[in-house]
């Protein structure tokens, strides 16, 4: 099932809002180097690379949309080689932009008719009649290596979104206008080539557009499975039931020489309450769950040993909020504002998952510590929802033990050489640093200070 074969509804794709795509950086890269699309855009046309963007703003929410994404990319990644047999990029970029170049055409059917046309086309005007010339053997290119590639029989196994792809192209590609089209000499005479310029602008402008739109799907699908592959990706294990997520190994795509963790959240274990100091790998921690959730819903493999989950419709993340000077909303309105949104999310019912980077900071310790207490008790209780919450509020685990649906997890610093050292291992339990101070002494802040 592809996005060109069916109507989409709210519940077949996974919503996620603008701050979560900037806390991701899914388009925008904030502190990175390049965006997640950026790096998952290994695709060979423009057209493909505007499919993926759009798979990418709504990944797939319904189990079995994932699937049908996931069995294609098994496909490509047993069959690899057939798909070097599409039309090139050149070819195809050349016939989707002569299709829709503004040029002269004949557009009389009758013998006559066209030919008075057409002459008077070939005589007056030669830069026009030479580009649709061109056209012409481009298009009449694409349409045989088009069909070389249906040829093959490995397609006729194809799974997943492949399989009614390719059967389209099939049928439009047998239009007996077209399927002739391939059999066009590199130099024909104008009547002839005009004729065919008739049927590819006018006749079948439709099919070819449709052709060219179901490349770039595939196209899309290609560069998926080629990430898979060229990072050694995992394609995860999608099950049934209430909300889950389970992983080994889990590592951020963009971290070299990355520290793998773990991750188990379920309904009996649906909130992460993690701590420890800065630096530690929380706010990572946060930023690797969410991408990797956030790849498993779009179809393509994840950066982990093992993945598995069930699939969630809404996806939350609070790490880089800003206050806005304009509107006049403060860093700690931000915060009420973004714990509403997700608040809303889960009152309307909404499998939802959601990472929190250490909420309410923008206020006094003492509302900080109600307000987290307050908001962790109620999602604790949340059923079909997962939430992974940060804190530097250690004194919160005090409450948080009796509540078994809260885990508590934490990152710790280690001295050594006089300078404070990370792992970034998760280990489970709550941290009782408290490295402020060290940090600031570490870096000479006090000692800058304190000169004459």
């Amino acid at each position: 099932m592809s996005l060109l074969s069916k109507s989409l509804t709210e519940s077949d794709v996974m919503i996620l809002d603008a701050q979560t795509l900037k806390d991701l950086d899914i388009f925008d890269s904030n502190d990175v180097e390049e965006s997640l699309y950026a790096f998952c855009n290994l695709t060979q046309t423009e057209g493909g690379a505007k499919v993926l963007r759009r798979r990418m703003e709504r990944p797939w929410s319904e189990a079995s949309l994932i699937r049908a994404t996931q069995e294609s990319l098994s496909f490509i990644l047993s069959n690899r080689q057939i798909f070097t047999k599409l039309p090139s990029a050149y070819i195809t970029s050349r016939t989707e932009r002569y299709t829709s170049d503004v040029l002269p055409l004949v557009t009389q059917d009758s013998l006559v008719e066209f030919s008075l046309s057409a002459f008077s086309l070939w005589a007056n005007q030669d830069s026009h009649y030479a580009s649709i010339v061109r056209g012409v053997q481009i298009t009449s290119r694409f349409i045989w290596a088009l069909q070389q590639f249906l040829s093959q029989p490995e397609l006729a196994s194809s799974l997943g979104e492949l399989t009614p792809l390719v059967e389209e192209m099939r049928t439009l590609i047998a239009h007996p206008k077209i399927s002739l089209a391939s059999h066009q000499p590199k130099k024909s005479w104008a009547w002839k080539t005009l004729r065919l310029d008739q049927v590819f602008r006018l006749h079948e402008k439709e099919a070819l557009s449709r052709l060219l739109q179901l490349i770039f799907e595939i196209d899309a699908l290609v560069a998926m499975a080629d990430v898979t592959r060229n990072k050694g990706f995992v394609l995860p294990e999608i099950q049934e039931g209430s909300l889950r997520v389970s992983a080994e190994g889990l590592v951020h795509p963009f971290l070299e020489k990355a520290v793998a963790n773990s991750v188990e959240l379920d309904q009996r274990r649906r909130l992460l309450f993690l701590t420890g100091p800065n630096m530690a790998g929380k706010t990572t921690y946060l930023r690797t769950f969410a991408t990797a959730l956030y790849l498993a819903h779009l179809g393509m493999g994840v950066p982990a040993s093992s993945f598995r989950f069930v699939p969630a419709n809404r996806l939350f993340s609070s790490i880089s909020l800003t206050d806005d000077l304009r509107s006049g909303i403060s860093y700690f309105r931000a915060e009420a504002l973004r714990i509403k949104a997700i608040a809303h999310a889960v009152a309307e019912g909404h499998r939802v998952i959601a990472v929190m980077d250490e909420p309410f900071k923008g206020t006094n310790v003492k509302d900080a510590y109600d307000a987290s207490l307050a908001i962790l008790e109620r999602l604790a209780i949340r059923e079909d929802c997962l939430f992974v919450f940060s804190s530097h509020l250690i004194e919160l685990s005090e409450h948080l033990s009796s509540s078994k649906e809260i885990v508590c997890c934490y990152f710790e610093a280690k001295e050594g050489e006089g300078r404070l050292r990370f792992d970034y291992k998760l280990r489970s339990g709550v941290s009782d640093q408290r490295l402020g101070m060290r940090v600031l002494q570490e870096e000479g802040v006090f000692e800058l200070l304190d000169s004459p």
